[in-house]
C-alpha cells in the first residue's frame, strides 16, 4: 500500500528488503528559546551513531525519501529521528521566520528509506537543506541524541501531470462560454519589431518562459516560445485596444498557427491578487522540440473539445476558432514566427502596465486557482 500523508507531513516507507510500507507517527518537538535561538531537545547522554552518507531520492514537488548509513548493532537503542529541514537561503538551521512553524520534524524510528511529505512545509522548485539527528527517548521523557549529520542539499521538483490535471480541472470550472475569434496577436514596443527585422531575419524568435504563474509550473525557465493572446472584447468581437506590453501589435490569422497539425497543451492556471484569472496554453507543431517537451510534462487537450481554445471544422469545410470568455488566455507558440505572415500596426488604446504578467507571482491564498501541493 502507499505511504500515507500525515497531518504533520512525515510518513515512512520500509526498506526494499521488507517489501512493504509503514506509516510513521509524529511526536511534537519541544523547542525552547534562549537569546532568540531555538535549542535542540534532549541531552547527549549515551553514545548514539551519527547518520552518515545521507541520500535523498524520489523527489516530488511536496515529498522526498531520505536514508542514511548506520551501524546495525546500535539500532535497538534508537527510538526517533530528528530531521532538520530548511530552505537553502536560511543558513542557520535554528532560526525560523515563523516560530509556530518549526522546521524540525520528529519521527519514530522505522526502517529506511523514509518518506517526508507535506505541502505545508515543502514547496515546488525550492532548494532545501536537510540534516538528521539520531535520538533515544529515555524513561523520564527526555531524549539522548547524537551529533547532527552533515548537511545535504536538494531541490524539490515541478508539478507532475497529476497536479497539473488538478489545476486544469479548477480552470475548467470558471472558463465560461466560448466566443469566436479569428486572429492571434502579440503586443510589443516598436523597437522589438525593428530588432526582429534588422537582426533576426524578419522573424520573432522563441525565448525561455519567465517565472510568472504557479511556482511549480514545469514551463517556467524551461520551455521556449513566443507569447500570443487571442481574447476578444465581448461587444465588438475584436482584440482590445489596450495592452500592458506595448503600443505596437502583430496580428496573424489563427489558422496560420493553429493548424490541423498543431497540438494543444494545458500549462498553468493562476491569478495575481486580482479578480482576473489566467490560463496558459501551449501551441506546438506536432513533432517539434516544444511538442516533445510538452508531451512529457503537460496534459494534452483535444483541440476540438475543451473549455479554453478550440479549432473545429464545420460541415461546410470552414474552420471556426473559439476562446473561453471568462479567463485571460496566454498562448505560447513554440516555433519562430515570420513577421511576413501577419501585420504590425499601432493600437489606439492605453498601455495598462498593471495588467502585465511578466514574472508575476501567483496569489497563494486564492482558493479558485491553488491546489494543496504548494504554490
Amino acid at each position: 500500500m502507499e505511504a500515507a500523508s500525515l497531518a504533520h507531513g512525515v510518513a515512512s516507507s520500509s526498506s526494499p528488503l521488507e517489501g512493504m510500507i509503514k506509516n510513521v507517527s509524529l511526536e511534537s518537538l519541544q523547542l525552547c528559546e534562549r537569546d532568540g535561538k531555538a535549542e535542540d531537545p534532549g541531552v547527549v547522554g549515551m553514545e548514539l551513531p551519527v547518520a552518515r552518507n545521507i541520500k535523498i531520492s524520489n523527489i516530488t514537488c511536496d515529498s522526498f525519501k531520505i536514508c542514511w548509513d548506520m551501524d546495525p548493532h546500535t539500532t535497538e537503542k534508537i527510538t526517533h529521528y530528528f530531521i532538520d529541514l530548511n530552505k537553502k537561503e536560511n543558513k542557520n538551521s535554528n532560526k525560523f521566520k515563523h516560530k509556530d512553524v518549526p522546521t524540525k520534524l520528529v519521527a519514530k524510528a522505522v526502517p529506511l528509506p523514509m518518506t517526508v511529505r507535506g505541502h505545508w512545509f515543502l514547496s515546488p522548485r525550492t532548494e532545501y537543506t536537510v540534516a538528521v539527528q539520531i535520538a533515544s527517548k529515555q524513561t523520564d521523557g527526555d531524549y539522548a541524541v547524537s551529533e547532527w549529520s552533515d548537511i545535504v542539499e536538494f531541490c524539490t521538483a515541478d508539478y507532475s501531470s497529476v497536479h497539473l490535471t488538478q489545476l486544469l480541472q479548477k480552470a475548467e470550472v470558471i472558463a465560461g462560454r466560448m466566443l469566436k475569434f479569428s486572429v492571434f496577436y502579440r503586443n510589443q514596443h516598436e523597437e522589438y519589431f525593428q530588432h526582429c527585422r534588422d537582426v533576426l531575419g524578419g522573424r520573432m524568435m522563441p525565448s525561455v518562459k519567465d517565472n510568472s504563474g504557479s511556482h511549480g509550473s514545469p514551463l517556467s525557465g524551461k520551455l521556449e516560445g513566443i507569447f500570443f493572446s487571442c481574447n476578444t472584447e465581448f461587444n465588438t468581437g475584436q482584440p482590445p485596444q489596450d495592452s500592458p506590453y506595448g503600443r505596437f501589435r502583430f496580428q496573424i490569422p489563427a489558422e496560420v498557427l493553429f493548424t490541423p497539425d498543431t497540438r494543444l497543451y494545458f500549462g498553468d492556471f493562476y491569478c495575481m491578487y486580482t479578480a482576473y484569472h489566467y490560463v496558459i496554453l501551449v501551441l506546438a507543431p506536432r513533432g517539434s522540440h516544444g511538442d516533445l517537451y510538452c508531451r512529457d510534462h503537460l496534459p494534452e487537450l483535444d483541440v476540438t473539445n475543451n473549455r479554453f481554445l478550440t479549432r473545429v471544422c464545420g460541415e461546410d469545410g470552414q474552420v471556426v476558432f473559439q476562446h473561453a470568455q471568462d479567463v485571460i488566455l496566454e498562448l505560447i507558440y513554440t516555433e519562430p514566427v515570420p513577421l511576413a505572415q501577419g501585420t504590425v500596426s499601432q493600437i489606439s488604446g492605453h498601455q495598462l502596465m498593471s495588467l502585465s504578467t511578466v514574472n508575476a507571482k501567483k496569489d497563494p491564498s486564492c482558493k479558485t486557482c491553488n491546489i494543496s501541493v504548494g504554490r
